[in-house]
């Protein structure tokens, strides 16, 4: 079977490439399964603190690939899987989501179907001036994935969710910026490297405490102010006996750049 997902390393930053431009990195299902499997990598891999994920090609994402998903073979196992007395959230889209280092969706093109849902399950966008997005699974007479109904309405707002996910529309990435979708748009030129750039400060910072700090967020969708008094004490009575917190203090005494070793 041929790799679809493509990876490499850039210092403490993992690519992941998404690797069918001649379909627009429509997924099929091997897709998901190594999509999947790329982010549980990069989970578990010590040495990468942050993971960047692309589109080859023209695209980002165009979503379920029809032809094999929905009309195809791979149609049947789907409706299994979904058949299940309780089934479970889709386990690329999960992988995604625990992924516990920050991720970067870098939008190169079209990000449509559950190419936008996937974009939505990053923790930063930063989408090319040529990127599109589009919640198309009305348009196909389904629902989104939980990119869509879980992640949208929290990033745009409910309202303005609600309209992207009832009527289907494509808008352009200056949209998406206007909106919140993104957090900010650039020449199609300069895509990866204001991505990689954005990867490397953030994967410059102590990576014990980055982990704590998107564990945090997580938390704070659903955690009452309590809850989150409790979570943020015992974290950082964890954090304060780290060598990297260390480095820190002395670093700003010292007047120097720190070095985090994630010890």
């Amino acid at each position: 079977m041929p790799d679809f997902i493509a990876n490499r390393i850039d210092g403490h930053v993992a690519v992941v490439t998404l690797n069918r431009p001649e379909v627009m990195n429509a997924l099929n299902r091997q897709m998901y399964i190594e999509l999947e499997q790329a982010f549980h990598a990069a989970s578990h891999d010590p040495e990468v603190r942050c993971v960047v994920l692309t589109g080859e090609g023209r695209a980002f994402c165009s979503g379920d690939d029809v032809r094999q998903i929905m009309l195809g073979d791979q149609r049947d196992e789907t409706v299994s899987r979904l058949r299940d007395a309780r089934p479970k959230p889709t386990p690329a889209a999960m992988a995604v989501l625990d992924c516990d280092k920050p991720v970067i969706a870098a939008i190169n093109g079209a990000a449509v179907g559950w190419g936008m849902d996937l974009a939505l399950l990053a923790d930063i966008r930063i989408a090319s001036e040529a990127a599109k997005f589009g919640e198309l699974f009305i348009k196909r007479g389904l629902v989104a994935d939980v990119g869509g109904l879980w992640r949208l309405p929290r990033v745009v707002g409910p309202s303005k969710a609600a309209e992207l996910l009832f009527t289907g529309d494509i808008i352009t990435a200056q949209e998406a910026e206007r909106i919140g979708l993104v957090s900010q748009v650039v020449p199609a030129a300069a895509l990866m490297e204001s991505a990689l750039t954005m990867a490397r400060k953030i994967a410059a910072n102590p990576p014990i405490a980055l982990r704590y700090m998107k564990e945090g967020l997580r938390r704070s969708v659903h955690g009452s102010v309590p809850e989150m008094g409790e979570y943020i004490g015992n974290s950082l009575a964890y954090l304060f006996t780290t060598e990297d917190h260390k480095e820190g203090a002395l670093s700003f005494v010292e007047r120097r750049e720190p070095v985090f070793k994630g010890r």
